[in-house]
């Protein structure tokens, strides 16, 4: 019983010394100042896509095939002669339907018809030739335009730019913050990206027609938005 509690002793007083001499865990954690900073960059887009089809109605799957093909080799050749390189053009949908009719008699759908379609994405790398490429498709018998978007090619390099004023405006703030509370900013703990690209802006095109003017297409701005989080490192005092 004797060696039991001398031995409890012992141990108590080991543990008291532990707590005298090991620091706080707080103090194990530096101090720090976290911002987050962002920057957005706006370009002109210089590569456009738009797609554009053909859709034929006949009697036979046959004949409304044939039609089709006949149709989009147009529309294909009209590409060409405007320019546009092979590469830049791509069948993107290539369906053949059969149309239902109503048998108000009997209330069943017979197949009076097939339709057949055709569609090519198409990019355009003059945006400035968007609106007259689209009048070139109409003319040539493409019925059917849409899902146009502008992007820029060069967002890879224009991202490394608002990386770097990102951290400008990170670094502004913490200033801020460090002034406010009397301490001065150490060297950065700790850096982490967020957000990128937002999506493709997407152009508005009036409705284009054989017959009408030139269609009216506008490209816009595509912005580029860029958040870092830095912590820095703080000192006491200014």
């Amino acid at each position: 019983m004797k060696k039991t509690a001398v031995l409890a002793t012992s141990l108590a007083a080991v543990f008291a010394a532990t707590l005298l001499t090991t620091p706080a865990l707080a103090d194990d954690f530096p101090s720090a100042i976290t911002v987050s900073g962002e920057a957005n960059i706006s370009a002109a887009p210089d590569l456009a896509q738009i797609d554009a089809g053909v859709a034929n109605d006949a009697k036979t799957a046959k004949e409304a095939s044939d039609a089709n093909n006949a149709a989009m080799g147009k529309v294909l050749l009209a590409l060409k002669g405007a320019g546009i390189a092979e590469k830049d053009y791509q069948t993107s949908r290539l369906s053949l339907q059969p149309q239902y009719g109503q048998n108000k008699s009997t209330g069943a759908s017979p197949v009076v018809g097939f339709r057949a379609s055709n569609r090519v994405t198409v990019k355009i790398r003059d945006v400035t030739k968007v609106a007259g490429i689209i009048d070139t498709l109409v003319s040539a018998g493409a019925n059917d335009i849409g899902n146009i978007s502008f992007e820029v090619t060069q967002a890879s390099k224009l991202l490394d730019d608002a990386r770097e004023q990102a951290i400008v405006d990170a670094r502004r703030k913490a200033e801020i913050y460090a002034k406010a509370t009397g301490v001065t900013l150490g060297a950065p703990l700790s850096v982490t990206e967020g957000g990128g690209p937002v999506p493709l802006f997407k152009g508005r095109m009036a409705a284009p027609m054989a017959a009408s003017p030139q269609a009216a297409v506008a490209p816009g701005e595509e912005t580029l938005s860029v958040t870092v989080n830095v912590s820095w490192a703080i000192k006491q005092g200014q």
